[in-house]
């Protein structure tokens, strides 16, 4: 049996057993019991200037080619949104070719899409109030016009235009009156973008989500439903209980989103999750159970996967997209571990350890030999010897096992207070001319290993 060799913080070595692919079936009808999205990622160009700063250079076939692996599993794709790096590499540029191009992908297989509504292509970072009106029609309108569907995000403009509770409901008014239908907003806590504290006029979560609920209560027939993304399951349950008919809660929560699915006497969270990129197969199995009444086979599937999102977007939780990209990469969704603006590096080499570590422990490693192999040339790449370490027992393997299984339960307590932005970790990330999607199955680590000394 293959090996997974890993690395601890100390820099201690030591190796699991490689669990088997998961055996999970696409749907064969549409997914009924709940409305899922994942929020997709960006794949650049291996050679391109993936350093901060420079304009995004967007490998068109393989980004486009995510789209469809998550549509074949009968979720749809939100796209252009943080998951994508918005504002955190993706231009404007970049981001108006993406919105139309997965737009036009999405007709063509009748993909469920929404995408990002903003206004970051604005240079300018004070701006007033009637300007942030006009930045966010102006991206709807594009949106609109590429035919998909709007999520409405929270905006860095706008979060430092409001003075009060008021501004924010005039800004929403007014954009919303502008939709050509309803539309999808989006409250993003401050674990993914400092910059949104006091969003919706307070500090105060209660107050905050009263302001909101006045928004969707104003402009019920503009909007469909809102994605709280607070990492809060209680605060998000408060608002959930307390919604018009008309309007579906989509978790946004990483950290909680098997209980906020399963739902409760009083009702469920639709879902709209970048954890969900990472897990399309398990996400679209653990839905199908739920179509089928099976409550248990829908815990069984999804609850070992809540430990891995939970070490995907830990503290700083923004830098969850390096943790996307790598699984996509594992997975051999992409030929390279790169990412637009250097972003590839902003997790320790541990970190992703980790992460290699849960995904084998909850079937989210979808080629696990491809994965091994790749993780291993990741690890040889930068020094460490992978051929000396020998399995660990098989009680060891088994606590692992337990944790997965043990998900569902609370996640990191302080998700809220993550750190302020840090250096780019010191290892680097290979862009090894990978092998295209149709012929990874044939990678191991020994062909790999010759690919790194070659």
């Amino acid at each position: 049996m293959t090996t997974l060799t890993l690395l601890d913080a100390d820099g201690a070595r030591r190796a699991v057993d490689l669990a088997e692919a998961p055996t999970f079936a696409k749907p064969r009808h549409p997914l009924t019991s709940r409305v899922a999205y994942a929020a997709a990622h960006v794949v650049p160009k291996a050679h391109a200037d993936n350093t901060p700063g420079q304009p995004a250079e967007i490998d068109w076939d393989a980004t486009l080619a995510f789209r469809h692996h998550v549509w074949s599993w009968g979720l749809g794709v939100a796209d252009a949104m943080d998951t994508a790096q918005r504002n955190m590499g993706l231009d404007a540029a970049a981001t108006r070719e993406l919105i139309s191009r997965s737009a036009a992908e999405a007709a063509s297989v009748g993909g469920r899409l929404v995408v990002g509504v903003n206004t970051d292509h604005v240079d300018d970072e004070q701006i007033s109030l009637d300007q942030v009106i006009d930045a966010y029609k102006e991206q709807l309108h594009h949106t609109e016009d590429a035919g998909a569907g709007v999520v409405l995000m929270a905006s860095r403009h706008l979060a430092r235009a409001a003075q009060t509770a008021d501004d924010y409901r005039r800004v929403y008014r007014e954009v919303l009156a502008a939709a050509g239908g309803p539309v999808v907003l989006h409250w993003l806590g401050t674990a993914f973008d400092p910059s949104l504290a006091g969003y919706f006029g307070s500090d105060d979560t209660d107050a905050a989500a009263e302001t909101l609920l006045q928004i969707i209560g104003y402009n019920g027939d503009k909007v469909q439903g809102v994605k709280m993304s607070l990492l809060d399951a209680d605060a998000e349950i408060a608002v959930r209980r307390r919604l018009p008919e008309s309007a579906r809660m989509f978790t946004g929560d990483d950290f909680h989103y098997v209980g906020l699915i399963e739902g409760d006497e009083q009702g469920h969270s639709d879902a709209l999750l970048g954890a969900f990129s990472c897990l399309a197969p398990n996400a679209s199995a653990a839905i199908q159970a739920l179509d089928r009444g099976d409550v248990a086979g829908y815990r069984e599937i999804l609850a070992p996967t809540e430990p891995l999102s939970q070490q995907v977007f830990a503290a700083p939780t923004y830098y969850y997209k390096t943790g996307v990209a790598f699984l996509s990469w594992l997975n051999g969704h992409q030929a390279a571990f790169q990412m637009v603006g250097g972003l590839h590096a902003a997790r320790s080499l541990p970190h992703l350890s980790r992460i290699v570590e849960l995904a084998n422990a909850s079937g989210a490693l979808e080629r696990p030999e491809l994965a091994a192999a790749r993780w291993h040339s990741l690890l040889t790449l930068n020094g460490v010897d992978v051929t000396t370490v020998t399995a660990t027992d098989a009680a060891g393997e088994a606590d692992v096992a337990g944790d997965a299984a043990s998900a569902g339960q609370a996640g990191p307590a302080s998700a809220a207070t993550a750190a302020a932005p840090v250096g780019h970790a010191a290892h680097a990330a290979p862009a090894e001319a990978a092998e295209d999607s149709a012929s990874a199955d044939a990678v191991d680590a020994a062909s790999v290993d010759e690919e790194v000394h070659a």
